[in-house]
């Protein structure tokens, strides 16, 4: 049995209680394997939450500067003092894992500090690529033991549909809070303003808005799991968060879903069936 060290077990209790479904997929990875996984993912989280937690962007500059720092080998005593980046930092040593995949994930989370647009499909495509894609390839690499396991695209793909697939679930708290990461163009070709989303309004057009995300979400899954054979066997399980991908559009398509009302979810034992379910197909 492999132990985790205290900042890897740190990095674990933190995704089990606000990202469980990264969680419970790194178990799915080799034991040996599961503390650096935690630790890119914590990492993530840890970048993911800024806005959340500050009181002005100005702050959550500050945040992500420190964590441009820590990487650089720049930051204060305090670097080895927070558990999620002493982790991170012994896991882009022990894997050789590329900084600049970890300093473009760092200014991806850029834009959640501000209310700016999201001008287009591609610009969020782009955006899901370099806050989640990037991620399950450094996942990839750490399962290869630092080595290329090939799958850059099915990669890619992964890290697009998870990333809109948590955008849509997220959509009340984003309106709630004035930031919307519906393209504008999407939103301009169906007739929909800012305003109606920010609003909770629920028009015709607001539901087709949402219908193609989902379309482009099941796209981007279904382009993952056709290039996932291109990938080493070793490193397969960084797909593994996708297991969700299918099981939270089925329920968004339900009857009685309401876009800014109901908490996309489903119990514990049915997300862990349809991951194991998942991991025979890898």
């Amino acid at each position: 049995m492999t132990a985790l060290t205290a900042d890897q077990q740190a990095c674990a209790e933190l995704l089990q209680r606000d990202d469980p479904d990264r969680y419970y997929a790194c178990l799915f990875a080799p034991e040996d394997k599961r503390g650096a996984l935690f630790a890119l993912y914590a990492f993530s989280l840890e970048l993911a939450r800024i806005r959340e937690i500050v009181s002005e962007p100005m702050l959550g500059e500050i945040r992500l500067q420190w964590w441009r720092d820590a990487l650089a080998g720049a930051g204060h005593g305090e670097v080895s003092a927070n558990p999620v980046a002493a982790a991170l930092l012994e896991t882009v040593q022990k894997y050789n894992l590329p900084i600049q995949a970890l300093r473009a994930l760092i200014e991806g989370r850029t834009f959640d500090l501000y209310d700016d647009p999201m001008l287009t499909r591609v610009d969020l495509e782009g955006y899901c690529g370099e806050t989640c894609s990037s991620l399950i390839r450094l996942a990839s690499l750490v399962l290869a033991d630092g080595r290329d396991p090939g799958g850059a695209e099915a990669c890619g793909h992964a890290g697009v549909a998870f990333a809109l697939i948590g955008l849509l679930r997220a959509l009340p708290w984003h309106a709630a809070r004035g930031q919307l990461y519906l393209p504008a163009d999407v939103l301009a070709q169906h007739q929909v303003t800012r305003e109606q989303i920010l609003s909770g309004q629920v028009t015709p057009g607001v539901v087709a808005v949402l219908t193609e995300l989902r379309v482009l979400a099941r796209h981007h899954f279904e382009r993952a799991m056709a290039g996932a054979g291109e990938m080493d066997e070793s490193a397969r399980a960084a797909l593994m968060p996708l297991a969700v991908v299918p099981l939270y559009l089925k329920r968004m398509e339900a009857g009685g879903y309401e876009p800014f009302r109901t908490l996309i979810s489903a119990p514990l034992w049915r997300r862990l069936l349809a991951m194991w379910i998942f991991s025979r197909k890898l």
